[in-house]
């Protein structure tokens, strides 16, 4: 059995997702922030109409931030129920792996927020660490990407006067899970 992969560069490593979990491969576009977002989601941008909650795989992985250059994509994926753009350095190849030449991970080098690391596939000298872009992302921090997500929406689609208007009980209903998001986060900081 044969694995179909996008590979794409991090860190001048090599990584691989299976094609079936990409939706598009888009060049960089202005990216919106997002006030009180996770450290990892560098903000939203509009897909088509839509909004587009953009994941910065860097961060998200632990390595150093560097400026966008012309070859940084965004990997458009579904993770659950929701479009989301994972942020890479660039896009290098569709690639077929043969079953034989993907071994499974080191328990020494999975954690348990490692999880998303699924294989590593040989092919001739390079290795490419393959990754399970659903799991990139705990069950709570997707929580707070649908958040955000839908908070972006709803005051893009309110007009500026009404949204006044809305804003003191939309935020009461609200603060208790912002208040638990950022709390959270401060967490994770902490931790780190």
């Amino acid at each position: 059995m044969e694995h179909q992969l996008v590979v794409f560069n991090l860190a001048n490593e090599q990584y691989g997702v299976s094609i079936c979990a990409v939706e598009s491969i888009i060049k960089l576009q202005p990216i919106t922030v997002v006030p009180s977002a996770p450290r990892f989601i560098v903000g939203v941008t509009n897909l088509r109409g839509r909004v587009l909650p953009v994941i910065d795989l860097r961060k998200r992985f632990g390595l150093p931030a560097v400026e966008p250059t012309r070859e940084t994509r965004l990997i458009v994926v579904a993770l659950t129920a929701q479009q989301v753009g994972m942020l890479v350095d660039s896009v290098t190849e569709v690639l077929r792996v043969a079953e034989e030449d993907i071994e499974a991970p080191s328990p020494i080098v999975t954690t348990v927020n490692s999880t998303f690391i699924t294989g590593i596939a040989k092919i001739g000298e390079r290795l490419i660490v393959l990754l399970s872009l659903e799991r990139v992302l705990s069950p709570e921090e997707q929580t707070d990407l649908e958040s955000l997500q839908t908070d972006a929406a709803q005051a893009e689609s309110t007009p500026v006067a009404s949204q006044a208007e809305e804003a003191a009980p939309a935020q009461a209903g609200s603060r208790p899970r912002r208040r638990a998001a950022r709390k959270r986060r401060e967490s994770e900081r902490r931790d780190e």
